[in-house]
């Protein structure tokens, strides 16, 4: 089975969504917003406090 290269690792609610993704390849995060999944979404690099990726660390062997 190939791995996933999307993964979820963070989801808050239901009516207004949050969630972070990270590519399982290059390790960067992302953040998906949306008021309400089926009109539309909105998804960006997730940035630290100095405006660089957040990056998780990820090994050829892991999943995150």
């Amino acid at each position: 089975m190939a791995k996933e290269r999307f993964i979820e690792t963070y989801s808050q609610g239901v009516a207004n969504i949050r969630k972070i993704i990270v590519d399982t390849e290059t390790g960067v995060n992302y953040v998906l917003l949306s008021s309400n999944m089926s009109s539309g979404c909105g998804v960006t690099v997730l940035v630290d406090k100095d405006g660089k990726p957040i990056v998780t660390p990820v090994s050829p062997d892991q999943s995150c």
